[in-house]
């Protein structure tokens, strides 16, 4: 089953064209990293998939429907490249905020972002500001958000960016964990080893175009680095 669907997709801005008849599928089950140069669109296709802009032509599916309706975005997690953040609110109240958009009851959210700041390795940080937050400590606070409500589809736009070696070790194996419990997750990163070591597909875009569709990791003869290059190139 396929949870994205884009078909054609064609977007541009201040007269360039920066998306030109996309079109790929992610399946049910997927860590799809999605991989471009700078500037290739990336950040315009996720926001496109998720409704923030409006291409002038396409057709985008999730979750086998047109668009995005009210109950789809309640299964979608997203995390932002550049994540706004109430920096007044400790990182405990943060997931509290964020939390009650969804039908938790008060002790069941409490519990549950008890749980989120260890699994982020955040739980001596939790009654800390966030303006107190290193950039390692808010990409993983952006990424607790974003999996408050137990998401069936992560977005993910640059996860890793601001990590050390430790904080992307940990990321990664939560990926895998949510993956494994039944999350698709879609991601853009820079980080080559990274899409490498746990993701099942890729797709490269390069100036608006779908150059490599769905390319199976295991398929690649040797480095996705070497790939990308050579894809791009």
């Amino acid at each position: 089953m396929s949870i994205i669907e884009l078909h054609k997709v064609n977007k541009s801005l201040t007269g360039k064209t920066i998306l030109h008849n996309l079109s790929f599928e992610v399946k049910q089950g997927d860590i799809y990293g999605f991989l471009w140069p700078n500037g290739a669109g990336k950040t315009t296709t996720m926001k496109c998939i998720m409704g923030l802009i409006k291409p002038e032509s396409w057709t985008i599916k999730i979750f086998g429907e047109e668009w995005l309706t009210i109950n789809a975005r309640k299964e979608i997690g997203f995390m932002p490249e550049n994540t706004y953040l109430y920096k007044h609110l400790t990182g405990r109240e943060f997931l509290e905020f964020n939390g009650r958009f969804f039908s938790f009851e008060k002790d069941e959210l409490k519990e549950k972002v008890k749980n989120l700041l260890k699994k982020v390795g955040l739980k001596d940080a939790g009654d800390k500001l966030l303006w107190e937050y290193s950039k390692g400590m808010l990409q993983r606070i952006g990424l607790a958000q974003a999996i408050i409500n137990e998401p069936k589809l992560l977005f993910l736009d640059e996860p890793m960016s601001g990590l050390d070696p430790i904080g992307r070790k940990m990321v990664k194996d939560l990926l895998v964990e949510l993956n494994q419990a039944g999350t698709t997750i879609f991601f853009n990163t820079h980080i080559l080893a990274d899409v490498e070591s746990i993701c099942h597909k890729v797709s490269i875009i390069n100036k608006g175009v779908l150059v490599v569709e769905s390319k199976k990791i295991k398929d690649i003869d040797g480095s996705l680095e070497d790939f990308f290059i050579e894809s791009v190139s």
